[in-house]
Formats: structure tokens, sequence, C-alpha cells
């Protein structure tokens, strides 16, 4: 694949302000695109946590639609557990197996490779 061309764009009108606008991908009928301006206002608020595979960023390099991110701003259903290393309570976004120990933050930290 050559990066040496010039990106392909395509004309459209703006979902917000009605004005035209190139985008470089081929607009699909039934989701609206914004111009650059218009586009800041639907941008999903920054997440806090911890760097690109860590924390609560939602994914592999944060929330841009991948299958990994979060669509919504729900809260997570957390739920109880007991770290299989020291032992401490904690609670963790998925419910856990009888069959495979949790861990709790900090103790994860030291199961990732």
């Amino acid at each position: 694949m050559s990066f040496d061309r010039e990106r392909e764009m395509h004309t459209t009108t703006c979902g917000d302000c009605g004005n035209e606008c190139q985008v470089p991908f081929k607009p699909k009928e039934d989701r609206p695109v914004y111009c650059r301006e218009c586009f800041q206002n639907h941008k999903p608020a920054p997440r806090q946590g911890g760097g690109r595979f860590g924390g609560r960023s939602g994914g592999f390099g944060g929330d841009r639609g991948s299958r990994f991110g979060r669509r919504d701003d729900r809260p997570r259903e957390m739920h109880d557990a007991k770290c299989g290393d020291c032992g401490n309570d904690c609670q963790v976004p998925f419910q856990p197996k009888e069959d495979r120990p949790v861990y709790c933050r900090d103790c994860f930290q030291n199961h990732k490779n």
C-alpha cells in the first residue's frame, strides 16, 4: 500500500450547520457527517485511566468505535471478588467464575505479560 498519493476526499453537507465540507471517507446515507468545527461538539469526552492498554481507556488506543470500545457512558456493573494473590476484597467489571482466579488492581499488574 502506497502512502505517497493523496487521500481521496468526498464532498458532503455537515449534519449540524449545513455547510459543505470535505471528508476523507465516503459518507453513508444513514449516518450524519460533521464539518471540522461541528465535529468538535460530537467527540467523546476523554476518559481517565492508564496508558494505551491499561486503565479504562476502552480498548486499543481509545474509544474510536473499535469493537473493544464502550459505546455509552453508563456506569459499569461491578462485582465483588477476592483477590487470588493477596486475598483482599476488590471489585471487577465482570462476573467472576469459580474456577478462575481474580486479581485486584495491584496484583493484576504482576500477571500481565
